[in-house]
Parts: C-alpha cells; sequence; structure tokens
C-alpha cells in the first residue's frame, strides 16, 4: 500500500508540474494573475512533495539487493558532474525568468552553458541516475526516476516554451547549445561552477547522514 500511495504521489508531483507549467499556465495566470499562480503553483508544489516526503518515509528503506561497492562509487563518481552544473545552473541562465533572459539568450554560451543549455535540469538528472544505480530499495528508484522524467522530459518542454515566449532570441541560445550534455564543456565550465560544484558535493553528501542516517558519496570510505 506504501508503495502503491509513493507511486501516485510520485506521479502527482510530476503531473501537475507539467500542468501548471505548460497546458494550464496561461488560463491560469489570465485568472489569478502572475502572482496567484506563482502562489498556486507554490503551494500545490509542496502539497504534492509532501506527499512524496511521507509516502517515500513510510516504504521500506532497504528492499533490494544494492550493487556494493562498485555501485557506489559510479553513484559517487557521478555527483560531482551533477553539483557542478546546479553550481552554474544560476548565473546567466536564460531559462529563468529574469529580465536578461533575452539578452543572455543572445549572449556567446559560457560557463556550463558550454556543456548544456539545461545543467540544471541535467544537475537533478544526474543525481537522480546515481540514486537508481545503487538500487537499494523500491521507494528510491520509484521516486529516483520520477525526477529524471521530470528533469528530462522538462527540459524539452521548457525549449518549446522558451521558442514561444522568446522566439528567435531562444532560436540563437538552441544554435548555439546543445540538450544532451557534451564531455567537453566540463573542461571550459571555469572555476566558479567547479570551486561551488565541489563545495556543493562534500556538503550534501555529508547531508546524507543527519538527514537519512545513511554515509553516502565519499564519506562512506571515512
Amino acid at each position: 500500500m506504501a508503495i502503491i500511495s509513493l507511486i501516485v504521489a510520485n506521479a502527482a508531483f510530476v503531473g501537475t508540474h507539467f500542468a501548471m507549467s505548460h497546458p494550464l499556465r496561461q488560463p491560469m495566470v489570465k485568472k489569478l494573475g502572475e502572482t496567484g499562480f506563482q502562489i498556486v503553483y507554490s503551494l500545490v508544489s509542496f502539497a504534492a512533495l509532501a506527499w512524496v516526503y511521507f509516502a517515500f518515509s513510510a516504504a521500506s528503506p532497504s528492499d533490494l539487493p544494492g550493487t556494493g561497492q562498485v555501485g557506489w562509487a559510479i553513484a559517487t563518481f557521478l555527483m560531482l558532474p551533477a553539483m557542478v552544473l546546479f553550481a552554474g545552473s544560476v548565473i546567466g541562465n536564460p531559462a529563468l525568468p529574469t529580465p536578461m533572459a533575452e539578452d543572455q539568450a543572445r549572449a556567446e554560451p559560457k560557463g556550463v552553458f558550454t556543456i548544456t543549455r539545461h545543467p540544471m535540469m541535467w544537475g537533478f538528472a544526474l543525481w537522480a541516475c546515481s540514486h537508481m544505480i545503487l538500487f537499494w530499495s523500491i521507494r528510491t528508484m520509484i521516486t529516483a526516476f520520477a525526477m529524471a522524467v521530470l528533469a528530462l522530459v522538462g527540459a524539452k518542454l521548457q525549449d518549446v516554451k522558451k521558442q514561444k515566449q522568446m522566439g528567435e532570441a531562444w532560436a540563437q541560445w538552441e544554435s548555439r547549445t546543445s540538450y544532451w550534455p557534451r564531455l567537453s564543456g566540463f573542461a571550459k565550465a571555469g572555476a566558479l561552477p567547479w570551486s561551488l560544484g565541489l563545495i556543493f558535493f562534500v556538503f550534501f553528501s555529508w547531508l546524507h547522514v543527519p538527514l537519512g542516517g545513511i554515509e553516502a558519496g565519499i564519506w562512506l570510505w571515512f
């Protein structure tokens, strides 16, 4: 029963995000105004996320065999680029709703945007994949898969939305960037995303212990 609740909760979280970000966005903004829409969007998202959290907590924490040290090493390795992408995604990102978005879209890509135009989404996707690789529990597989779908399908849908909103500016951005990550771009990402990403990598893996009672990442070997 807990697993069914978790599946439905994750489906609700992903589904409401897609619905409110795309087909329902304009009707909701027209009816509620931009501020009202943001309030409703946040409330629905937090409610769905709370449902995921409680359903996740109610499910069995370890009911799969796991992938052992090899899986742990691969998952740990994936988390560093995930954190680098996430750290750099808030700097000069035309996908974010800022007044500078169109100018940023026309600018030459730099930092993590030489890797992909969706660094935040790919950061979440790599985080999700690292957890699925561990093959630790059914609850983790369900939730991580849902987050990966939200990130990667959401990135594709974001392209469609931005094409409509920004027109030629986003077309320029798409022509100079890639949906799929380019590994060569990590060498060009710059010192700031790498420095912040490394800090995030160490801190969030350490946070696994006080929050979840599980040693994660490099802390498993210390």
